[in-house]
């Protein structure tokens, strides 16, 4: 099959009609029927017949379906990246973040960055640690920003700017409270627990245990927003990521850094094999800058 009898098929198949197929593809109705029949009399198969005036899929489109629809994907993708060869300053950017960075400053980064490059068009997802190296094996990102992503022997990382956890709080319950906390000060309190895993759940429960601080964990939860506003309803207090803790604060609830403090990095991080594009790496370092900006403004 031509990868036309290939777009043609899919379209059918997933829109139901030879008339929305048309619309999608953006082409006739009649050329949309002249390559399927053809692709049915070159196949041998009976792909759909005609019900009570509807077109529906046969057994065999249904088995074809499989198999087409991932070829249909892997030549999608290759017509966006010869797309994203012919314009170094074009293109598309597929990014993953992790999420306390896809809900402010991931947003922020790409729209100041489309201001200067609105030929330059994003694909964003928000994943949690454990889910970046699958998405940039299966090829759904090409660039990931996580916070101390494990090394990988296929794997580059790039430094992008230091960060540090933060303890989250209710201004009431620490009234007195200086301008950094040292650990100890966790012990025996309510605490929204960071269950998360990945690097920066290590960070903090490594130190806990080096110190021999135990913390009353009476919420577990695996999203920094979510302790966040579990703080802000007073369910305790939460160790987050900085950028959380800025984008939470309000009148009642504050943060502190830790004393000593718990640093992490910022990084990017593509395949070896594959090499952030000309505009991705103008991406991040625009990037670079929001961070810092954003910690700047205190």
């Amino acid at each position: 099959m031509r990868f036309r009898q290939i777009e043609v098929f899919h379209a059918v198949y997933t829109t139901g009609s030879i008339s929305a197929a048309a619309r999608l593809l953006h082409v006739s109705q009649p050329s949309v029927s002249k390559v399927l029949n053809h692709t049915q009399q070159q196949l041998g198969l009976e792909l759909f017949r005609l019900v009570r005036g509807r077109l529906v899929a046969t057994d065999q489109a249904h088995a074809l379906f499989v198999e087409a629809s991932e070829v249909f994907q892997r030549l999608t993708s290759l017509q966006k990246a010869v797309g994203n060869l012919k314009n170094v300053y074009g293109g598309r950017i597929r990014l993953a973040v992790v999420p306390s960075l896809g809900l402010h400053l991931a947003p922020l980064a790409i729209t100041r960055f489309r201001k200067t490059h609105p030929d330059v068009l994003f694909d964003v997802q928000a994943l949690h640690h454990d889910e970046l190296f699958e998405a940039l094996y299966e090829r759904s990102c090409d660039i990931a920003i996580a916070y101390d992503p494990p090394m990988h022997p296929r794997m580059k990382r790039r430094d992008i700017d230091t960060a540090e956890l933060m303890l989250l709080f209710e201004k009431a319950s620490l009234p007195d409270v200086g301008d950094s906390v040292p650990l100890q000060l966790l012990e025996g309190r309510d605490m929204v627990g960071l269950t998360i895993g990945g690097p920066l759940g290590e960070l903090f429960n490594r130190e806990l245990r080096r110190l021999d601080v135990n913390v009353r964990e009476v919420v577990s939860n695996q999203s920094f927003y979510i302790a966040a506003a579990l703080t802000r309803c007073g369910a305790g207090m939460a160790v987050v990521d900085e950028f959380t803790a800025r984008a939470s604060r309000d009148g009642t609830t504050g943060f502190r850094p830790f004393s000593p403090s718990l640093r992490f990095k910022v990084q990017s991080v593509h395949l070896e094999d594959r090499p952030p594009s000309k505009a991705a790496e103008q991406f991040l370092t625009l990037f670079a800058r929001v961070l810092r900006e954003a910690r700047a403004s205190g």
